[in-house]
């Protein structure tokens, strides 16, 4: 790779590679289409991080909360699991499957736990979603050595440091079955290469994986701060997970104010906007100024029942739809939706700052939203 001799300039600028594939119907497949759909996007890899987000895999557990955490030792597993016996229900536990590959190494320990808060614990109208992000937020700020990489339901996150397709293989993912399935190859920028650094990032049942470098961060951090979210990853992505589900969950904002919050309009588009667009478009950008992404981003934002694509609002990054009967994909490239979908019928490309939305169980799929 050519690098700036002169300037002694050897950051790597591999473009990452972001893919989801959602059936909107619920159907379930396993996890060799989208290993192979992330593979086909090796270039824009450097082996330092890979992963996968997949929901309806623990059918078995649906209404429990399954936290997936990543220990470097036995001593930070010991105090994470008496922090959660004080305050959870524990319905199972133990380790999470794994293959070893000579090529994904320095591996945590990797342990997984099926739980409830129990109501003694909640604070007064705490709702156990709000309970299970504070928590979270305990054991990753003040446990040292253990990391929360998922805390949804009937979903789980699977990342590491190597290739993709090689982190898939590790995690076993060809055994699994979900309807929705998320990936992301690379790295987050700026960011030492460890494993909870890589994508997706998650809080409950929100999953985000980036293509991108988001240069507010530390605005954006600081401003989540405020409502109890602790970013311990110190890197850009981590942010959007945080603010989606403080705008969504805890705020009650659609997709598309989400949109217009993170990727807001241009002063001179909002100017001419009808009156109502413009004085929602007015009082999201006034609220919520703070949360506005900064850089060039294409991102895959998931949850139990979306799977939403979203670009920066002039499209610094690449991202592309297409849709086979119930199937919809959203990719950085439009090669490996053709590698994965023989019958594709359609594809297209968002403007920039709107988003796609795959919803579950939707009439049509997904649609493309024209008023963010």
């Amino acid at each position: 790779m050519l690098r700036n001799i002169a300037f002694r300039d050897d950051k790597d600028f591999s473009g990452c590679s972001i893919f989801g594939m959602m059936d909107t119907r619920g159907g379930k497949v396993d996890g060799g289409p989208i290993i192979r759909a992330i593979a086909n996007m090796k270039e824009r890899s450097n082996g330092l991080g890979g992963g996968f987000a997949v929901y309806g895999i623990y059918p078995q557990f649906a209404d429990l909360y399954a936290l997936q955490v990543m220990f470097d030792d036995d001593c930070a597993r010991e105090e994470t699991e008496a922090f959660i016996r004080a305050n959870f229900e524990l319905a199972e536990a133990g380790p999470i499957p794994y293959r070893p590959l000579p090529q994904v190494t320095d591996v945590p320990l990797l342990r997984r736990y099926f739980m409830r808060p129990l109501p003694a614990c909640l604070r007064e109208e705490e709702s156990e979603d709000d309970f299970v992000v504070r928590a979270v937020m305990h054991i990753n700020v003040n446990i040292d050595g253990a990391f929360v990489f998922s805390s949804g339901k009937d979903m789980g996150v699977f990342k590491g440091v190597g290739f993709p397709e090689d982190i898939g293989r590790f995690f076993r993912l060809d055994e699994y079955e979900g309807y929705a399935w998320v990936a992301h190859g690379r790295f987050p920028t700026n960011t030492q290469g460890w494993w909870g650094g890589a994508h997706p990032f998650n809080i409950l049942d929100w999953s985000v994986v980036h293509n991108g470098e988001i240069s507010s961060y530390g605005i954006n951090r600081r401003y989540l701060e405020m409502y109890g979210y602790a970013c311990t990853l110190h890197t850009d992505t981590e942010v959007i997970a945080y603010a989606v589900d403080l705008l969504v969950r805890r705020h009650g904002l659609s997709i598309e104010d989400v949109a217009g919050v993170l990727a807001a309009p241009l002063w001179e588009h909002i100017d001419r906007m009808p009156s109502r667009r413009k004085e929602r478009a007015l009082a999201l950008r006034q609220t919520y100024g703070s949360l506005l992404m900064n850089g060039p981003f294409s991102i895959i934002i998931s949850n139990r029942r979306q799977m939403i694509g979203l670009t920066d609002r002039i499209r610094l990054r690449p991202l592309v739809a297409g849709r086979a009967g119930r199937m919809i994909y959203i990719s950085s490239e439009e090669a490996p939706i053709h590698l994965v979908e023989e019958g594709l019928e359609d594809t297209w490309i968002p403007s920039g700052g709107v988003p796609i939305v795959a919803e579950l169980e939707a009439a049509e799929g997904a649609r493309e939203e024209v008023g963010a």
